[in-house]
C-alpha cells in the first residue's frame, strides 16, 4: 500500500529533476553579468581617478603661497601632503572637487588671496582632521 503512494511521488520526483538539471547545468555555464575584464578596467579607472585627485589636492596645497599659509597656521605643510594619501577615495574626490573650485573661483577673480587662503587652510585642517580619525 505504501508502495503505491510513494510511486506517483518518486515518479513526480525524477520529472521535476530532469526538467530542472538543463536548466541547473545552462545556469552555471551563463557568461558572469561583469566580465573580469570589465571589472579589471573598472579598477583601473577607480585608481586613475584616485591618482588624479591626489595629485590636484597635493598640486592645490604644495604652492608658495599653500605653504607659507600653512606655516601660518602652524600646519606642517609636508605632513598635510602626506596626509592627502591617507583620504578614503570619497573624501579625495570631495576635496579636490573644492579645491578645483576655489582655483577656478580664484582665477576668475571671484576670490581675493585672504579668501583664497582660508579655503586652503580649512581644507588642510580637514585632510589632517579625517587622517586621524581613521
Amino acid at each position: 500500500m505504501i508502495s503505491k503512494f510513494l510511486q506517483p511521488i518518486g515518479f513526480m520526483s525524477v520529472a521535476v529533476l530532469a526538467i530542472a538539471t538543463p536548466q541547473m547545468v545552462l545556469a552555471q555555464t551563463a557568461p558572469h553579468v561583469v566580465s573580469p575584464l570589465e571589472l579589471q578596467k573598472a579598477g583601473q579607472e577607480a585608481s586613475n581617478v584616485r591618482a588624479q585627485n591626489v595629485a590636484t589636492l597635493k598640486g592645490f596645497l604644495s604652492s608658495a603661497e599653500a605653504t607659507q599659509a600653512l606655516e601660518s597656521a602652524h600646519m606642517n605643510p609636508v605632513q598635510v601632503q602626506n596626509a592627502v594619501a591617507g583620504l578614503s577615495d570619497q573624501e579625495a574626490a570631495q576635496l579636490a572637487q573644492r579645491a578645483t573650485k576655489a582655483q577656478n573661483e580664484f582665477a576668475a577673480g571671484n576670490m581675493s588671496d585672504h579668501d583664497l587662503l582660508i579655503i586652503l587652510i580649512a581644507v588642510a585642517a580637514l585632510i589632517l582632521i579625517i587622517v586621524a580619525v581613521h
